[in-house]
């Protein structure tokens, strides 16, 4: 997890400052070896989305959005029209 967090966190140095957003998601539903995968899918085809990473210990999806062309309401509406719904989601400004 550490680790995926400090590539997350490099990453998010090379994004526009004005339009970069974190968002944590609360994917609960995750519950075989699959669903991290179908997560991470889902995700990186939303147009906007520079960076995914998904802890499935802990039932996390991390993003790093440009906010110009992505929104936490995209993703999450993404993930809804695959059939993942969300239990709450976080949403933070960089």
């Amino acid at each position: 997890m550490r680790i995926a967090l400090m590539c997350f966190a490099l990453l998010a140095n090379f994004a526009t400052a004005a339009t970069a957003q974190s968002i944590i998601l609360d994917v609960q539903n995750m519950r075989c070896a699959t669903c991290p995968l179908t997560v991470k899918k889902v995700l990186q085809k939303v147009p906007g989305v520079s960076a995914v990473s998904i802890d499935y210990p802990r039932k996390m999806a991390l993003l790093l959005l440009d906010g110009t062309r992505a929104t936490g309401d995209t993703v999450i509406k993404a993930l809804a029209d695959a059939g993942i719904p969300l239990n709450d989601q976080k949403v933070t400004n960089d």
